[in-house]
This record gives C-alpha cells, sequence and structure tokens, in this order.
C-alpha cells in the first residue's frame, strides 16, 4: 500500500464487512474508531462509500455506538452528503446531475422492465421489487441464484446504453453507469483537491470493486472477510490482503500514517 512516509488525506471505506459487522461484539472497533479519530484531528477526512441509504446507514450508526462521524457520505453508491455539524447535507450540483440522469436513464427503459421482470420471475423463485434507486431489484434466495440473475440483469443493460448492473451479495439492483463508489470518490477528490495518491480505499464485496483501483485510489485494502474476485483485483494492483477481518483490518492500515 506504499511507503509509511507517504501522505494521506482522504480514507474511503465501504461500511458492512469493511468496518462494521453486525453481530461482532463491538461492531465497529475500537481501534478503528481511535485511528480515525487521530487521523481526523491532523486533517485527514472520512467519508463512508456505501451501498445503503440514509435512514439506514444512520441507525445502523447510532446501535453501534461510534465515537466518530464520517465528513462525507456516499450512499446507494452514488449519492454524495457532507457533514455539517452534524447533519449531512447533499453536495451539489452532483446529487442533482445523478438524480437527472438516473431519471432519464430508467424512463427510457420503462417499457422494457415489465418483460424483464416477468421473465426473471418465471425463471427464479426470488424477490423483485422497485425502490426510489432502481426501477428493479431483486433478493435472491443463496449466491448462486444470484449468479443467474445477474448473469441475465447484465445481458439486459449491455442491450441499454448507459445502464449498469449493481451486486451485493444475494442483493442487485440497477444504476447509471456513469454513477458508482469509484466515480463518486473521485468527485470527492475533485472538490478537495485531494488526489488518488493520497487515498485509501478498502472494501470487502462485489459494488466496492469501482472504488478500489488505482486511478481512484493509490492504497487500496481488502480485509481477509473479502470477496474473492475482490482480493484477486486488489492483489493485482498491488493493494493490501489483510490476515485481519472488517475493522481490525483497516484499523491496521491506518497505522501507516500514525
Amino acid at each position: 500500500m506504499g511507503a509509511m512516509g507517504d501522505e494521506l488525506r482522504l480514507v474511503s471505506t465501504d461500511f458492512d464487512g469493511t468496518i462494521h459487522e453486525e453481530h461482532a461484539e463491538a461492531p465497529i472497533p475500537l481501534a478503528f474508531q481511535e485511528r480515525i479519530a487521530s487521523l481526523q484531528a491532523r486533517g485527514v477526512r472520512w467519508v463512508i462509500n456505501t451501498g445503503r441509504e440514509m435512514q439506514s446507514l444512520m441507525e445502523t450508526l447510532g446501535r453501534s455506538g461510534a465515537s466518530v462521524r464520517p465528513d462525507y457520505l456516499v450512499l446507494v453508491e452514488r449519492e454524495i452528503f457532507a457533514n455539517d455539524r452534524g447533519h449531512y447535507v447533499p453536495v451539489e450540483p452532483w446529487n442533482t446531475r445523478c438524480h437527472e440522469d438516473h431519471a432519464r436513464l430508467f424512463a427510457g427503459m420503462a417499457e422494457a422492465v415489465p418483460d424483464l421482470l416477468e421473465g426473471l420471475q418465471s425463471r427464479h423463485d426470488a424477490m423483485f421489487y422497485d425502490d426510489p434507486w432502481s426501477p428493479l431489484c431483486a433478493i435472491a434466495r443463496s449466491v448462486a441464484q444470484m449468479d443467474r440473475i445477474e448473469a441475465e440483469l447484465v445481458e439486459f443493460a449491455a442491450s441499454v446504453s448507459g445502464l449498469a448492473v449493481v451486486r451485493n451479495d444475494v442483493y442487485v439492483r440497477l444504476s447509471h453507469a456513469a454513477y458508482s463508489k469509484g466515480t463518486a470518490l473521485a468527485e470527492l477528490q475533485r472538490l478537495l483537491g485531494i488526489s488518488p495518491d493520497e487515498t485509501l480505499a478498502a472494501g470487502d464485496h462485489f459494488n466496492d470493486l469501482p472504488m478500489l483501483l488505482p486511478r481512484h485510489a493509490r492504497h487500496l485494502l481488502v480485509p481477509s472477510n473479502g470477496m474473492p474476485s475482490v482480493k484477486e483485483q486488489v492483489a493485482r494492483h498491488g493493494g493490501c490482503i489483510s490476515t485481519e477481518r472488517a475493522g481490525h483490518a483497516v484499523a491496521t492500515a491506518l497505522l501507516r500514517w500514525l
């Protein structure tokens, strides 16, 4: 992940499985909280880059008893919010542009979605629904079933310009290809005047892959519980494959700059 003397100005962490584990004794390890707080005191910015939406993330952060608060949030893998004295406010014009681009994309494919959904329902005994962020979401009964559903959605997305499939474990949704954890991180870097060389990115699952690239962060990290494909990508780019789980792995990595 680079030499100890490298400057660090931005830490981008996924949430679930990367710094937070629901059933752990300390869902967000104290060592991680202490080290993030020390770095924030030095001016390092921390962003939670997650697939969760605001209410879900805030409730889970509250239940975890975390004493630290991120400077920024990237929610549903695309929307950016800044911490204004404990209140997270939209970062503009990014969020408005994001909403408009998704609205145009989804409106253009609206006639195709019912047939897509009917076909998926006929072949897979899974849960399908729509929400404010995607006209089609799915929760599968198993990873193998989601592999099959994802393959069909990827085939469909190839026929729609600008459409991407975003997966996390047994959950999947549709999104605009221009908006991801990676492009949101790049926008945040642009706004803050921070380069990828000054950025650490940590993640464990499929939807983290777009930010776990050298063009977004020089320092890449995946915890021991990360998915094999995530470990493979991070290793290919010279990143760190930790022997520790989740927040413990990130806490150890942050020692490089403390």
